[in-house]
């Protein structure tokens, strides 16, 4: 039944990683597991207490792969900007026509995540995972708070470009 449980999940879930239980002639070497790292890696046991145990199975072997963040990563090519609000995230910069806004946090990241996706609808739980964060606790009626807020520092010629879908959520339309 674990089996099948297992399978359920992979199949819910594509391309998440899992751990299976393996017998003891199984474990590879881990010399031979270093040369697949890439540069940098480090290697480490998981702790016992992070592995599942499985009633009248072995031990499971766990290991994790460290890699180290790239310091030298290329700066993602600026595109052009698809209507009148720019934003420049290296600076927390939102720009509207030649005018930077004055923006919260909050406000900066709503912002950047509608201008980024245009033309999709968000929903307000989408936009809270997003922007608040799974920890948040709240509910959509912060999302408008927030969009008022941003409509507002817009400007009356731009506030429209941030578009209400009724009973849905939020599109940023250029």
């Amino acid at each position: 039944m674990a089996h099948t449980q297992t399978a359920s999940l992979t199949a819910v879930r594509p391309g998440r990683h899992r751990l299976r239980a393996v017998d003891p002639d199984e474990v590879v070497d881990l010399s031979r597991v270093a040369d697949f790292l890439p540069p940098g890696a480090t290697l480490l046991p998981a702790p016992p207490h992070a592995l599942p145990v499985l009633p009248g199975r072995p031990p499971m072997v766990g290991y994790l792969v460290l890699v180290p963040a790239d310091p030298q990563a290329p700066e993602p090519a600026a595109a052009e900007p698809a209507g009148p609000v720019t934003i420049d995230s290296a600076q927390r910069i939102a720009v509207v026509d030649g005018r930077a806004m004055d923006l919260t946090y909050l406000e900066f990241e709503l912002l950047a995540h509608l201008v980024a996706h245009p033309h999709r609808v968000h929903t307000r739980d989408q936009l809270v995972t997003t922007v608040w964060g799974y920890g948040h606790v709240g509910d959509g009626r912060t999302v408008d708070v927030h969009v008022a807020r941003l409509r507002r520092k817009l400007g009356a010629e731009h506030r429209h470009t941030i578009q209400t879908v009724r009973r849905v959520g939020y599109k940023y339309t250029p």
